[in-house]
């Protein structure tokens, strides 16, 4: 058989066995082709075989699918999201995205709209898509579409977007929703963009922007983040004569931002702005208020405001309950803090682990560790959570009392709970051990800590350092000093104290007068226990003279000269024979009614012996 006898039988074959292309038709067919498909079945059975259907697809058959009424909207959404996961010219474009929001917007689905707005948002331009909705759509579609555009680029902190929508609304007379500026103004204030906050503000007044008191308030609260108090008043003020009444919660977040820079006098101004308003006091005043009074030191006036809250009928809740008892128990009134935890529960109120904190946190300050062990059985009793900072205060309540064991055995039981110990519970332990003598151990807890990954703080180093100086390894101590403030813990005037002692005790005097310079240099100001050191050190270094001068410096700077003090300053004057002074300095301990111990009286005989030699 020829070549060309075989080609031809060839082609024969293959073109028999091949599928003729179909034959092109109309946008408007192939949409009613896919139209009536889904109708009756699903966009998954078309996910299984879509090839015939979609062969004829483009834009315009896309839009016109969407915009059938014969299909329900349920289907165009499940349409479009399976085109979308297309990477093709079958991925529906804008004006699809545009003409399914008009079905959504008919149908009240504002949510799956805005879900939809937000897929756009991120690929086309905002001009673009506000060019493509207005060419279509009835005024209440186009005010609910770019509405939620607003919120769509906000959300998304596309800011300079959400004005341009904005503007745009201005521009052409369409109504902008209140409640679209308000989450706009939420977001800026949020991510701190005060004045971002007050252009979005500016734009809602200049433009005739319903405003609400919430619009104001969120305002002003950004206002007074930024530390603008006294603007923040001005803006209430402003709105006021424009007829916007101000609620107590406005007035709160300036009364907050008043105490929180200590600005009493503003408080008082911005009380007699509530009352000429007739804007009464709630809940979070009153707080706010016992707050102010609580720093002032007058736990009176917040008993009293309390009193009035419950005359007026002011709802009473845990946490303002919780807030009294813990003021109670810092002032050591643990005993009113125990009767207001028992109205507290008489009153149906469950305590939290806060009011049990501040409860166990004040019975430990006064040294009731019995009772901290029953209020903790109560927890645990009740199912209330013991948290870390419980933990703590109960292991800080034994260390203080020098209950080392005990303090021990809370942290093991802290440690089976799955709590990590933090740098406050190493520090505690480490100080008391430190204080019981037990060096090496309070050393073991601190290196405990640097191997936990617990970066070390000043109260770390300064306990370190403390260690060493006891243990006479000076040198080691100074190395740990300089280290510190490479490390970011800076000495505090702790830290300088226990150096100047240190230096001190060893005779070297001079390098004590330059920490106390450096010191001063920082801004810290020198106290009883660094004169002290200081005037031990010069009576050691025999500089009686320099010692006197720094006692009488004590005195005039209001400085406490405790019993320790005189005791020094006697051991070093009858050490110089100087037996007159020191007598002198005994009889101003007995008038002061200092306990005159035994260390006194020999250096006293000492310096009669000296004055005879």
């Amino acid at each position: 058989m020829s070549s060309t006898k075989l080609s031809l039988l060839f082609n024969n074959i293959t073109t028999k066995n091949q599928t003729p292309p179909p034959l092109p038709i109309s946008d408007k067919q192939t949409a009613t082709r896919i139209t009536t498909y889904l109708s009756k079945s699903t966009v998954a059975k078309l996910k299984s075989n879509p090839s015939s259907l979609l062969f004829n697809l483009n834009p315009n058959v896309t839009r016109l699918v969407l915009s059938s009424p014969s299909l329900p909207t349920q289907s165009c959404i499940d349409f479009f999201k399976f085109l979308n996961t297309f990477e093709s010219h079958l991925k529906p474009d804008l004006a699809a995205a545009i003409t399914l929001s008009h079905r959504l917007y008919a149908d009240k689905r504002f949510g799956e709209m805005k879900s939809l707005l937000n897929s756009i948002a991120n690929t086309d331009r905002v001009e673009m898509i506000i060019g493509n909705v207005s060419e279509e759509g009835k005024v209440e579609f186009l005010e609910t579409f770019l509405d939620l555009m607003i919120r769509v680029y906000v959300d998304k902190g596309m800011f300079q977007e959400g004005l341009r929508v904005f503007d745009y609304m201005v521009e052409k007379g369409l109504k902008i929703d209140e409640r679209s500026c308000i989450v706009f103004l939420v977001a800026a204030k949020k991510r701190l963009k005060i004045d971002l906050c007050l252009e979005v503000f500016n734009r809602m007044v200049d433009c005739g922007v319903r405003i609400s008191v919430y619009s104001l308030t969120i305002v002003v609260e950004g206002l007074c983040r930024r530390g603008e108090v006294e603007k923040s008043r001005k803006l209430v003020r402003e709105f006021c004569r424009k007829g916007i009444k101000p609620e107590a919660y406005t007035y709160n977040t300036i009364i907050n931002a008043c105490v929180k820079g200590r600005e009493f006098t503003g408080v008082e101004e911005v009380l007699k702005e509530m009352r000429k308003g007739g804007v009464g006091y709630n809940k979070v005043t009153y707080t706010l208020l016992m707050e102010l009074s609580v720093k002032n030191g007058r736990m009176g006036d917040a008993e009293k405001l309390f009193d009035e809250m419950r005359e007026r009928g002011v709802e009473l809740d845990v946490y303002l309950y919780t807030s009294m008892i813990s003021w109670y128990c810092r002032m050591g009134d643990v005993k009113r803090g125990f009767l207001l935890f028992d109205e507290l529960v008489e009153k149906g109120f469950s305590p939290s682990s806060h009011t049990y904190g501040a409860l166990i946190d004040g019975v430990c300050k006064v040294g009731e560790m019995g009772a901290a062990e029953i209020l903790m059985n109560e927890m645990q009793s009740k199912g209330v959570d013991i948290n870390k900072v419980v933990f703590n205060t109960l292991i800080n309540g034994y260390c203080r009392k020098r209950m080392i064991d005990e303090a021990l055995a809370v942290y093991d039981v802290m440690e089976k709970k799955g709590f990590e110990a933090d740098v406050f519970t190493f520090n505690t332990i480490a100080s008391c051990l430190n204080r019981l003598k037990r060096y090496d151990e309070a050393k073991q807890w601190i290196f405990r800590m640097m191997e936990g990954g617990v970066r070390l703080n000043t109260v770390s180093y300064t306990n370190l350092i403390d260690v060493y100086c006891k243990e006479g390894n000076v040198e080691e101590a100074k190395r740990l000093f300089v280290e510190m403030s490479s490390k970011g813990a800076q000495p505090n005037a702790v830290t300088y104290n226990v150096m100047i002692d240190a230096c001190c005790k060893q005779g070297k005097v001079k390098e004590a007068r330059k920490l106390r310079a450096n010191m001063e240099a920082k801004g810290m100001v020198p106290d009883s226990y660094t004169y002290t050191s200081l005037i031990h050190g010069e009576c050691i270094a025999d500089n009686v003279d320099e010692a006197m001068r720094l006692f009488s410096e004590m005195g005039s700077k209001g400085l406490d000269q405790s019993s320790v003090t005189y005791t020094v300053m006697i051991s070093g004057l009858s050490k110089a024979g100087k037996s007159d002074e020191a007598f002198g300095f005994y009889d101003e301990m007995k008038r002061k009614g200092y306990i005159i111990d035994n260390k006194v009286y020999t250096a006293l005989v000492g310096s009669l012996h000296s004055a005879e030699t």
